[in-house]
């Protein structure tokens, strides 16, 4: 008998651990799904073709305060990833418009 093991007659008298499921019957958990887009989710994947098509990131900021994450937990940095952008994307289309403005104010001026 070596040192730390126990016999067969110990493990009967401190019970065994058992099984509580069949692992043959098993149910996928929130987490164990696949994400939607490529494996990524959806939010990721908007934020990622935003830089092509800024509307996505218009379109995952309607999803992120529609708490679309609620469905799944794991979409939420992506969404919010594109909530930021569209909102930098805002702020960059107001400075380009002001300035086209005021540019053609000037000119108006002349």
């Amino acid at each position: 008998m070596f040192k730390g093991k126990a016999t067969d007659a110990e493990e009967h008298e401190r019970g065994k651990y058992t099984l509580i499921k069949d692992p043959e019957d098993f149910q996928l958990g929130i987490y164990d799904k696949p994400m939607p887009c490529f494996g990524c989710g959806l939010g990721w994947f908007s934020f990622l073709l935003g830089f092509g098509f800024p509307l996505m990131w218009y379109y995952a900021t309607i999803l992120y305060f529609g708490n679309y994450y609620r469905k799944d937990p794991r979409e939420r940095a992506g969404l919010a990833a594109s909530a930021i952008a569209a909102l930098a994307c805002s702020v960059v289309l107001l400075i380009v418009v002001m300035i086209l403005l005021l540019q053609t104010q000037s000119i108006n001026s002349m």
